[in-house]
């Protein structure tokens, strides 16, 4: 294994003021990769900056929000060269553990565009370029919830299910033309995915704890979701396509 595998390469990380996707970012770019990072989240960006800058190392970092189709377009103009070798779909919102007949309009639209529809039009802007070059790598952070209904609300759960999906497919229409697409579910890791993941409706995340119970062995590090990131997109998984992955320390086991 090469330390440079990124070396030459660029990569568009979302959610990287933070978490997975600070830690994604933060990989990337010490194996050698130009990284463009965004995030909602301003003062998490200028903490992953000061990161990077601690370690000799740079990156691109916008606030930018992936809801948002003038967002994207915005992004996708600062790839360097029109080239982008991977995109790694990080940035995530729960649902306060919402039962669908608790479930308001407002949470379930919020939770579906950051979840799933903007990887959807993250993926769709840059796969004409990834044609181009002849190969490419997207790499989406799913969860055990897109594998199961019993760890988050009906929302949360709606999205993953449904970008595991967009995985498989993307991977099978455009593996051909040298782009491998993979999901990675991890159990429980250790980000602020703040205020979204606080419980509103007491009797549903009691059921929904009772599933926890005896099957969270660890909480992972943002870092250990992050190597495996860093692995998928890299040339050594040249024949890892339509993956779905677990990363939940035997949780599903």
């Amino acid at each position: 294994m090469s330390e440079q595998r990124y070396a030459g390469k660029v990569a568009l990380v979302t959610g990287a003021g933070s978490g997975i996707g600070r830690a994604v970012a933060l990989r990337l770019a010490a194996e050698g990769a130009t990284v463009v990072g965004c995030d909602v989240d301003t003062d998490g960006l200028d903490g992953t900056g000061k990161l990077l800058a601690a370690a000799g190392h740079a990156a691109d970092l916008v606030t930018a929000d992936v809801t948002v189709q003038a967002d994207i377009d915005e992004l996708v103009t600062r790839l360097p060269g029109d080239r982008i070798d991977l995109l790694a779909n990080v940035a995530g919102v729960m649902d306060f553990f919402l039962p669908v007949t608790e479930l308001d309009d407002a949470t379930w639209d919020r939770v579906l565009a950051v979840n799933l529809t903007g990887p959807m039009r993250l993926t769709r802007a840059v796969l004409p370029l990834m044609k181009v070059a002849g190969k490419g790598a997207i790499v989406n952070i799913a969860s055990i919830g897109g594998l199961t209904g019993s760890v988050a609300g009906s929302a949360y759960v709606a999205s993953k299910h449904g970008l595991i999906g967009l995985t498989r497919s993307t991977a099978f229409l455009y593996g051909a033309d040298g782009i491998r697409t993979n999901a990675v579910c991890p159990g429980g890791v250790e980000t602020n995915i703040g205020r979204s993941a606080q419980p509103k409706v007491e009797w549903a995340y009691e059921r929904l704890s009772k599933s926890f119970a005896g099957h969270v062995t660890r909480t992972a590090a943002p870092d250990e979701i992050a190597t495996l990131v860093a692995w998928l997109g890299s040339d050594e998984a040249v024949n890892v396509n339509g993956a779905v992955i677990t990363s939940d320390g035997g949780w599903t086991s």
